[in-house]
């Protein structure tokens, strides 16, 4: 081959000549006029660089877009940037933190004298559109540690200073981006230029601690968004309005379902009734199904002395996380932050045989977590949860069987709560992963061909495995079509060694067992937080704290309706009656407001026929029906889980 030419080839399987040290941005161009205006960044043999990469060596490439989630990073990373230019612009004394790009979005963290106000979020915003008409281009530059030292010690930047301070001295090579006459510490990549950004939201600002750390200088943290078309923007402001009034931490005090009392201790949940008996009937329905599918249910202890977790690794790898001993007996206990070493204490607590194997135990666990409370969220993020937790312990030839039969629980699981759309990950062998290449080829590839033999599309993430072990991750797509991690199946190679479990093969010999951690809701109180989001907190009838609420239309007609109330009561239906005082309007407008699934409105001619009107929420009159119609008509509901949402 010609030693001036290189060969790229294209995520469809072609290949391209092109003369050595092309840019991505001159293969683009080659390509198509759309698709030159449309890229934003690319994967080079897997990595993600500027357009203006050169490329001297055979290579894949492929170019993204807005459409690819790496390309909306870069796009809103960039954007981030901007506004910390307008920032600048605009408050030359401000000092900045971090600007990454987010899930849907991007903040930066400042730190300025005066309080940000939402006219200064709009005279930021102006500035910033202004700065990317300029389209000024984002230029990578390259400098050692001690060069980057001096420039950010000359602008006075001492959180940038910090995040230097923290890089091993052994990284030759610092990167910094400049864009017009602002200049940031990056890794990149970036945009080619500000003119890419369109269209720009700042959303609001926070208050939040450097580094997540109380004791640190709290910043004002400015969250936004940015879109390459007017529609995109508009849509998206539409479904965060809509998130704004599915908000689980809102409708949880709004229909009295928690609370959290920040002077009782932040990030812990105290479950109101009407919350507890949704949790109730979750938990009721997870313990039945793992009964038919196997599982034996435990309960074990909530700390464990400090030996236990030195040999499980937790206090050496995960101890940030975990609160500080208590002292008891000159023994140092902890509260558990994890179920799995009291699972496996239950397993040593006897010899066991390849005749008792697969082993499946299962735990509705409550762990404690340290989470800085800038990171705290409701329901979805907290110290103290309850994991729908279970391990099971099987030999090497029953790993497969066992995966299949988890990924097909998990599925109907989810869909058992209204999730029907779902994706799965499977996440491969890291560089620093433990354990032998065979046993983690045995378990990849058995986790691919559970998937595969139940038809299900998945997609592979090479080398992001935990270091113990291959895991599938299955997502679900809520009503606002917001992705949520939930199940994981996830295979642990360390665990087994560390406290040297084993069993009694057939040949009379110790053998180690497979270990599988698996979690399908992933914990009680942020599948709860989910759930009161994605169905804006009208509940199927299944789940609804209160199913039916009977409302006589006055207070004469109260025995006729404790009469239907007892019927259903004693059918198993929540049924509330509602005696107050009240026009039957009002009662009606306040049993919608509380999402209730059905009323039943009784008076005068419902007594006299022994029948009721319902009224279904959202959609009003049902008409007439009997008790029994009613009560059956429910049972079914319930028994099948119908949801009319």
């Amino acid at each position: 081959m010609n030693n001036d030419k290189i060969n790229i080839k294209f995520p469809d399987g072609s290949v391209k000549e092109f003369p050595k040290g092309v840019t991505v941005m001159q293969i683009a161009e080659s390509i198509s006029k759309r698709l030159t205006e449309e890229a934003l960044v690319a994967k080079i043999n897997g990595d993600v660089k500027d357009l203006s990469t050169r490329i001297n060596d055979d290579a894949e490439v492929q170019i993204l877009t807005f459409n690819d989630p790496e390309g909306r990073e870069t796009y809103w990373h960039s954007t981030s940037h901007l506004m910390a230019h307008a920032i600048q612009s605009l408050f030359p004394e401000a000092k900045f933190g971090v600007g990454p790009a987010v899930e849907t979005g991007f903040y930066y963290d400042i730190d300025i004298n005066s309080k940000l106000s939402d006219s200064d979020l709009e005279k930021i915003e102006n500035k910033m559109l202004e700065i990317a008409k300029q389209d000024n281009p984002f230029k990578r530059i390259e400098l050692s540690k001690n060069e980057a030292v001096e420039f950010f010690k000359k602008k006075g930047d001492n959180y940038k200073l910090e995040i230097l301070s923290e890089l091993d001295d052994s990284k030759d090579i610092i990167s910094i981006y400049e864009e017009g006459d602002f200049v940031d510490l990056c890794t990149g990549p970036h945009l080619p230029s500000t003119g890419k950004i369109k269209y720009i939201k700042l959303l609001n600002v926070s208050g939040s601690y450097w580094r997540g750390d109380e004791n640190n200088k709290q910043l004002q943290r400015i969250y936004g968004v940015s879109f390459p078309k007017k529609k995109m923007l508009e849509e998206h402001l539409t479904l965060l309005e809509e998130a704004r009034k599915r908000d689980h931490r809102k409708l949880g005090k709004q229909l009295d379902l928690f609370s959290i009392h920040e002077e009782a201790g932040a990030g812990l949940i105290y479950w109101h009734p009407k919350g507890a008996r949704i949790r109730n009937t979750i938990e009721t329905f997870w313990r039945a199904e793992h009964i038919k599918n196997g599982y034996d249910l435990l309960y074990t202890p909530h700390m464990g002395k400090g030996w236990l977790w030195e040999t499980s690794g937790h206090l050496s790898f995960y101890k940030e996380n975990m609160y500080a001993p208590m002292s008891i007996d000159e023994q140092d206990y902890y509260v558990k932050p994890m179920n799995c070493p009291f699972h496996i204490m239950i397993y040593k607590s006897k010899l066991r045989s390849y005749r008792d194997l697969p082993l499946r135990w299962a735990e509705l666990g409550t762990v404690y977590r340290y989470e800085k409370s800038g990171v705290l969220h409701g329901l979805l993020r907290v110290r103290g949860f309850t994991q729908d937790d279970a391990h099971i312990f099987c030999t090497q030839e029953q790993i497969e069987d066992e995966i299949i039969e988890v990924v097909r629980f998990s599925i109907y699981m989810l869909r058992s709560f209204g999730f029907e759309d779902l994706k799965f990950y499977v996440s491969t062998k890291p560089e620093d992963a433990i354990g032998d290449d065979t046993i983690w080829e045995k378990a990849s590839n058995s986790l691919k061909h559970a998937l595969e033999k139940e038809s299900l599309d998945y997609e592979v993430d090479e080398g992001g495995g935990a270091f113990y072990g291959p895991k599938i991750d299955i997502k679900i797509k809520d009503a606002l079509n917001r992705e949520w991690q939930l199940s994981t199946v996830q295979f642990d190679f360390n665990l087994p060694e560390r406290f040297e479990m084993s069993y009694i093969g057939e040949d009379g010999k110790e053998h180690r067992p497979f270990m599988v951690h698996r979690a399908l809701l992933g914990s009680i109180e942020r599948f709860m937080g989910i759930l009161i989001e994605h169905y804006a907190g009208a509940f199927p009838t299944w789940l609804a704290p209160v199913q039916v609420a009977i409302i006589p239309v006055s207070q004469n007609y109260l025995d006729y309706a404790a009469e239907v109330h007892k019927k259903l009561l004693d059918a198993g239906i929540i049924s509330h009656l509602d005696e107050r005082n009240e026009k039957i309007g009002y009662k009606i407008r306040d049993w919608e407001t509380n999402k209730v699934p059905y009323m039943v409105i009784v008076g005068e001619k419902e007594k006299e026929s022994g029948s009721i009107s319902v009224r279904r929420h959202k959609i009003g009159d049902q008409g007439s029906q009997s008790i029994e119609e009613f009560i059956e008509q429910l049972q079914n509901e319930i028994v099948n889980r119908i949801n009319h949402n």
